[in-house]
C-alpha cells in the first residue's frame, strides 16, 4: 500500500504550481475544471512518483499558520545533499520566502531547514 496523493486548496493556483515546479521540480497535468463547482485542480508529480493535488475553488477561507496544531504540518522534500538543502534554503530566503529554521542537524540526525510555500505550508527541505 502507498499513499496515491495529497491535496491542499490554495486561492491561487498558478502560483502554487509554479512555485513546486520552480523549485522543487515538479511536473504538472493539463489541470481539470468543473464547471458546476468552479472547482481548478492540477495534479503535481514528483521524481518519486509522489502526487500533490493543488486545488482552488470560490470563497476559499484562508487558514492561519500555526506551528503546532494538530493534522498535517509539513511536506518534507528530499534534495540528496545537506549542500542541496543550503543551496535551495538560501536560494527561497533570497527569493523572498519565508525561512522559518536555518538548516540545521536536529536530534534525530536529520539534516533540514523549514520554509513556508507561498501559502504558508511548512516545507522541510531533508538531505
Amino acid at each position: 500500500m502507498r499513499i496515491n496523493h495529497i491535496a491542499l486548496y490554495t486561492n491561487d493556483l498558478e502560483q502554487m504550481k509554479n512555485f513546486y515546479m520552480q523549485y522543487f521540480n515538479a511536473t504538472c497535468n493539463q489541470g481539470y475544471l468543473n464547471k458546476n463547482t468552479d472547482l481548478r485542480t492540477y495534479f503535481l508529480s514528483f521524481e518519486d512518483h509522489t502526487r500533490l493535488e493543488i486545488m482552488t475553488r470560490p470563497n476559499l477561507e484562508k487558514s492561519a499558520y500555526a506551528p503546532l496544531t494538530t493534522g498535517y504540518i509539513h511536506l518534507a522534500f528530499s534534495v540528496g545533499s545537506k549542500d542541496n538543502v543550503d543551496l535551495l534554503t538560501n536560494t527561497l530566503e533570497r527569493e523572498g520566502y519565508t525561512v522559518s529554521s536555518k538548516p540545521r542537524t536536529t536530534g534525530d540526525g536529520y539534516y533540514e531547514s523549514c520554509i513556508l510555500d507561498p501559502d504558508g505550508n511548512q516545507i522541510e527541505i531533508v538531505e
